[in-house]
């Protein structure tokens, strides 16, 4: 395992992209997007319910969208054709991270008060199984090629088999993640690690020292308010902007070269990336208070926000297409 260490800043969230070696030519498209990079087409209510609203993800075939109210101890399933809710998941406990694994067409959702992840499968949705002992569970990944969903609980990173429903592996980490991404093409997690100030790398297949390092990182921090990028190759910091507060979610926009990163101040900070070492903020979309997490659908062109309920404003999901 390696670890880059952050002094000052305490690391919330990360996401994997790859470097770009050649610059954007400068055309004035860099204009167009400080004008209106991201456009607000679609909003779904979800008028009872209530509290945080933590991770999301997609059933693309079905377009089905799936949101873990923690706050509300449910797992709301959005029909993205008809625009509104079409089914609840109850009785849930502080349900935080969902996975969903199309070749089975389950559900997995992580649940960080009972410890445990909870298996949906059919339609409608109804209970398929559970894998108990995992304390806090939070983040889920799932890993296509091996078949596994990758779940951050206590101090460490849970691989379960989604065939047999048995945890297949654990890595074990100096603190609880936060977040963390699965590289595309090799065996390397990108950790972050808040507790510790740390971004751990971990081989996931043998939980190993890695020697080589081929990408870029992205890093959203809170105290202070950032986006950090780091080189993978030397685990030096190549670029620092600063984003709007309570950052949660980021994602990469690798047709577009740009990074969304979903602040709960209220705002979706937009970057582009000209090039692999320099970065620049084009735009700060509005939203809401508290809305900080979400999901970046590249097939639909489409990122997804969820907007906790304030006051008399109900939650709801609000979808903002690129251009």
């Amino acid at each position: 395992m390696l670890r880059m260490s952050l002094p000052r800043e305490w690391a919330v969230v990360c996401c994997l992209a790859a470097a770009v070696t050649s610059p954007l030519p400068d055309t004035g498209i860099a204009l167009a997007q400080a004008r209106d990079p991201l456009e607000l087409v679609q909003t779904i209510a979800l008028p009872d319910v209530r509290g945080r609203i933590d991770h999301l993800d997609i059933d693309l075939d079905g377009e089905r969208l799936f949101v873990a109210a923690l706050g509300n101890n449910t797992v709301e399933v959005i029909d993205l054709r008809a625009g509104k809710r079409s089914a609840r998941l109850e009785h849930l406990q502080e349900p935080q991270g969902v996975a969903f694994v199309p070749e089975s067409k389950r559900l997995f959702v992580a649940n960080g008060r009972s410890g445990r992840v909870d298996v949906f499968a059919g339609a409608p949705l109804a209970a398929a199984g559970d894998v108990d002992g995992l304390e806090d569970a939070d983040n889920v990944r799932y890993e296509r090629s091996s078949g596994r969903v990758y779940v951050g609980h206590g101090s460490a990173l849970a691989a379960i088999d989604t065939a047999s429903l048995k945890v297949a592996a654990q890595i074990r980490l100096a603190g609880h993640p936060e977040s963390f991404q699965l590289a595309n093409g090799d065996s390397r997690i990108f950790v972050n690690v808040p507790n510790a100030r740390q971004i751990a790398v971990v081989d996931r297949n043998r939980q190993s020292v890695l020697a080589t390092w081929t990408r870029r990182l992205f890093v959203a921090t809170r105290q202070p308010a950032g986006l950090l990028v780091y080189d993978t190759k030397t685990g030096m910091r190549v670029a620092n902007l600063s984003i709007g507060g309570d950052a949660d979610d980021l994602f990469f926009d690798a047709a577009r070269k740009r990074i969304y990163v979903i602040c709960g101040q209220g705002v979706i900070d937009v970057v582009q990336q000209r090039d692999a070492d320099h970065y620049h903020s084009v735009a700060h979309v509005p939203t809401a208070p508290g809305a900080r997490t979400g999901l970046w659908v590249a097939a639909r062109k489409s990122l997804y926000v969820a907007v906790p309920a304030r006051g008399t404003s109900p939650a709801e999901i609000r979808v903002y297409a690129v251009r």
